[in-house]
């Protein structure tokens, strides 16, 4: 609500009886705007909105990640582990290859390493920056790749669809195929009666 243009002492009186404060918010404007209002109630809602705002802000940044030329199956897998997370938290990853003595005369060990993870993350990541000798460090840069991570939960996703069963034909001659048969409907009777008739005809004939 309003006021209008009020003399200081006055408004300073009409925020006293009320138990609020006078504020200046437009010191520049003629006049200058006072707004009447719990000074201390505002600045703890300004300072709220501002934690939740800078707690809603997902930081990105470079993560590293070292290797060795020599690295055995599991730390191997523990590392790259690591990386996929970092990845999936929206990061991007320095992967290092550090060499030792003359390990750094062989650096197609650390590129035959960086290519393997580059591969293991194909579908969540792009390289970068491709693998490249930086003194006695390989040196390749990841980066999430969101198209890449959303194709794939498409294609994951139509994979576990079940598939619409066709139903299956009948066997000719099985147990739900019809009872009558051409034999039958002419009045013949059916090959076992046919068989014991024959027999008792015999009988006779002998007899």
């Amino acid at each position: 609500m309003q006021l209008g243009i009020k003399p200081l002492p006055e408004a300073l009186a009409i925020a006293k009886e009320a138990d609020l404060d006078l504020v200046e918010v437009a010191p520049m404007a003629n006049p200058p705007v006072c707004r009447i209002m719990d000074f201390g109630k505002f600045k703890f809602d300004e300072a709220q909105r501002a934690k939740e705002s800078r707690r809603k802000t997902v930081h990105v940044g470079i993560k590293e990640m070292k290797y060795r030329p020599k690295i055995g199956p599991g730390d191997f897998d523990t590392k790259t582990r690591q990386v996929a997370k970092f990845l999936g938290e929206g990061h991007k990853v320095k992967i290092t290859i550090m060499f030792r003595g003359r390990e750094v005369y062989h650096p197609e060990h650390g590129k035959r390493i960086l290519d393997r993870i580059a591969e293991q993350m194909d579908g969540i990541a792009k390289v970068e920056a491709e693998p490249k000798l930086d003194n006695r460090n390989m040196i390749m840069v990841l980066a999430p790749d969101k198209r890449a991570r959303q194709a794939a939960q498409s294609r994951a996703s139509n994979q576990q669809r079940p598939g619409k069963s066709t139903p299956a034909a009948k066997a000719d001659g099985g147990p739900e195929s019809p009872a009558g048969s051409p034999a039958e409907e002419n009045g013949a009777p059916p090959a076992g009666e046919a068989s014991a008739v024959s027999e008792v005809a015999a009988s006779a004939e002998e007899g």
